[in-house]
Parts: C-alpha cells; structure tokens; sequence
C-alpha cells in the first residue's frame, strides 16, 4: 500500500476517515451526504436559488433538481415561487429538515476532534498552519 505512504496518500486516507463519519452520521438520519449537506446549507441559506445549491455543492444543475425532487417528496425541502414567476422558485429546508440536520457542524467538529485526537493542540496548529500554506498557492475551487 505504497499510496498510502506518500504525504498526500495520508492525506486522503484522513479525507475518506472524515468522509465515513459523516456519512454515518447521515445515513442514522435516512439521508445520503448530498442531501444532509444540502439540508444544512438550506437551512443556513432560506430561499436559495437552485443555481446557489448547484454552486455550493459543485454539481449541475439537472442533479441538483433530481436531489430536490426526492427531498421535497420527503417534506424536507419546498420549492416557491417569487412574485408569482415560476421560473424563480426558491428553495427552503422545512421545520423538519431543519430538525434533522440540527447539530450537524457540532458533530462535524466532534468528528475533527476525534480524528485529530493523537494531535496536540500544538501539534494541530502546526498542521493547519502547513496545510494553509498549501492551500493557498493551489488554484481556487472552479464555481460551476
């Protein structure tokens, strides 16, 4: 498993640590990781355009529309229409959704804490210090 030796090899085995846990913690709620983030990101964003949704979670926007059909089937989502256009429906996470996805970045940052726990907290400020650095010389994210 030579991968997983390199530097970014770690880096992805950490990724896919923190990609389980937060897809468990979705899939103890009935929902898939698009749609707890969706969910969360709605419930922060009332009324976001389904272009917004497309950009935050880097998807087209034909996905973003068959997501929002099984999530409004569900209840947790609603679709409006602004002044009477239909073309210009917003989107809002319902009283429901935004119940169940409650407590989702306090458990994102649980998750964190536990992944990081060898770490101490010198330790972890030099590592997000180092990966920073990185991150800020590699090209910005594309918007979709």
């Amino acid at each position: 498993m030579e991968f997983i030796e390199s530097t970014l090899g770690l880096m992805r085995w950490v990724g896919f640590a923190q990609f389980k846990a937060a897809e468990e913690w979705n899939r103890e709620r009935g929902l898939t990781p698009e749609q707890g983030r969706t969910l969360g990101w709605l419930a922060e964003n009332p009324g976001a355009m389904q272009r917004d949704i497309a950009r935050m979670s880097r998807t087209s926007a034909a996905s973003v529309s068959s997501l929002l059909q099984g999530l409004e089937k569900r209840g947790l989502v609603e679709r409006r229409s602004e002044n009477g256009d239909d073309r210009a429906k917003r989107v809002y996470a319902t009283p429901e959704a935004v119940a169940l996805v409650a407590g989702a970045r306090e458990a994102m940052l649980g998750m964190e804490d536990d992944i990081l726990s060898p770490l101490d907290p010198a330790e972890r400020a030099t590592l997000h210090g180092l990966l920073r650095k990185v991150t800020d010389e590699l090209p910005p994210l594309p918007e979709r």
